[in-house]
């Protein structure tokens, strides 16, 4: 290859690289932010991410990066560099596109009024008082839709909501997205109606029996040890810490994960583990060659999410599982829960109820959660709907899609940290990735015929180790409907991931 394509591409690299640390080094203070930090330090807090957020801005909008993509582009020897180079290429000059579309003062404005907003939202939600949280909030759409409307033009979106999508699920539409929720919304609830009409319906009274919260952080250990997140030894590149909201964040090998532990709701902890512990499997079993580089990061939110939701549900909700782990459950909370029988905890766990919060509702019903998310977020940026009538809306919807009546704002409208942390399009990667799981899910059974047998009997690593060459190791070297097409065969497809849920709610629920 020509000296100077190669010493061009060198140095284009190594700006990438140092980004990427830049930006590891940025998300452990939003960590500390959510964990550790003093309450009296959010003012100064909001100031350090945004000072940051300036500098980032400055480093991914360096006149020398657009410099030298034109000059490897234009090189006469471009072809000759493979398929990993021109990825990262295409990866770089769109973000670069982006950011430098963006002025300083909005991406540094809403970083500080991020902050802000995240703390003002935790005190509105305490006090169930969603007019303390309503300024903030319009705040920091206003900034938000100022950036899509920019990035709208230089995405080529139809709408600015489109080019919020964009930036978790590349080249997703708001039309495609509420195409793909009508037909899996008509299958959902045709399975709640079955459900509900079932002979068998589950004891959940054991799931409300009071542990302790030391013997909760004790599960939490077991569970990340069983799925290979390694939080324990010298080596260990996980932590588990506690928050409002659990969430994952780092970057190879400090990747963190969060929980919330309830006495009264034991079950919240081991699901939430497990989901972020998906999340964390993706992020530390990307191909460590691309470290550093844009082709070594996650391919979009839908698919992170698909692997969160594959190890909290399809591997964490199947009686297979529960065979393995419930006699160490019962070990590890003494008497507490020595009488409970396999069959009726796991029709206890899986249990199909329409309920009022997103990451407590059970498989059926979790993505109709997500459509009203959606549905709100599309009218919000096509401004059918304001900021001041978000709980109204909210409340009906739920009246309409779940048959819940919303008692106050912070069960309904202000139960989610997204919209207070800005994160406006991400509400369709859940449902997205639940679709996305269903069909990997029918993939790896073609691959991995006795799975559940191997679960049983507490092995995880083949499994794990699937997922990891087919999904984890590609990182973002396939658009998202490139990569569905090249693990499962097929396009974005509903049908895979209603199939698993009426063939394992009808084992379940005799219906």
């Amino acid at each position: 290859m020509n000296t100077s394509l190669t010493s061009n591409y060198k140095k284009l690299m190594e700006k990438v690289k140092n980004l990427f640390i830049f930006e590891s080094a940025s998300s452990i203070l939003h960590w500390d932010m959510e964990t550790k930090m003093p309450p009296k330090a959010i003012k100064l807090r909001s100031q350090q991410l945004a000072m940051l957020r300036r500098i980032e801005h400055k480093m991914s909008t360096d006149p020398e990066i657009g410099k030298l993509l034109d000059e490897i582009t234009r090189h006469p020897e471009y072809d000759d560099l493979d398929t990993i180079q021109k990825r990262n290429l295409y990866l770089i000059k769109k973000q670069y596109d982006e950011q430098t579309k963006l002025p300083e003062q909005l991406v540094v404005e809403t970083a500080k009024q991020q902050a802000l907003t995240i703390d003002i939202w935790k005190k509105a939600k305490a006090a169930k008082d969603y007019s303390r949280f309503k300024p903030e909030l319009e705040k920091l759409f206003n900034l938000r839709k100022k950036a899509a409307e920019i990035l709208m033009d230089v995405k080529k979106t139809k709408t600015p909501y489109d080019a919020l999508v964009d930036i978790f699920e590349p080249k997703m539409t708001a039309d495609t997205i509420s195409r793909v929720f009508t037909e899996l919304k008509e299958g959902l609830r045709s399975i709640l109606r079955k459900y509900q009409a079932a002979p068998k319906q589950p004891d959940t009274s054991i799931l409300k029996r009071r542990i302790p919260i030391d013997m909760q952080r004790k599960i939490a250990t077991s569970l990340t040890d069983f799925i290979g997140y390694d939080t324990k030894s010298k080596e260990a590149g996980g932590r588990t810490d506690e928050t409002e909201h659990p969430f994952t964040t780092g970057y190879y090998d400090d990747v963190r994960i969060t929980t919330h532990y309830y006495e009264d709701n034991f079950t919240s902890s081991i699901f939430s583990i497990l989901h972020e512990g998906g999340h964390a499997l993706y992020e530390q079993n990307l191909n460590r060659d691309w470290m550093y580089q844009a082709v070594g990061t996650a391919c979009s939110a839908g698919l992170h999410e698909s692997q969160s939701r594959y190890i909290e549900n399809i591997i964490g909700r199947s009686r297979e599982f529960w065979v393995h782990y419930l006699p160490k459950l019962k070990k590890l909370t003494g008497t507490i829960l020595s009488d409970i029988d396999l069959d009726g905890f796991v029709r206890a766990i899986n249990q199909v109820k329409p309920s009022k919060i997103r990451i407590e509702a059970d498989e059926v019903t979790y993505c109709l959660h997500i459509i009203i998310r959606f549905n709100i977020e599309r009218d919000l940026f096509a401004n059918r709907i304001s900021i001041a009538e978000l709980p109204q809306i909210w409340n009906q919807s739920y009246k309409e899609y779940l048959g819940m009546d919303i008692k106050d704002d912070s069960e309904g409208v202000m139960q989610d940290i997204h919209w207070s942390s800005g994160a406006f399009g991400y509400f369709p990667s859940y449902a997205l990735g639940n679709i996305y799981s269903g069909q990997i899910l029918a993939a790896m059974q073609r691959d991995i015929a006795n799975w559940r047998e191997q679960i049983s009997e507490g092995n995880f690593h083949n499994i794990k180790q699937w997922l990891t060459q087919n999904v984890h190791s590609h990182g973002d070297l396939y658009d998202p409907a490139h990569l569905i097409r090249k693990i499962t065969g097929e396009e974005l497809n509903v049908k895979p991931y209603l199939n698993y849920l009426i063939k394992k709610n009808s084992q379940l629920y005799g219906f």
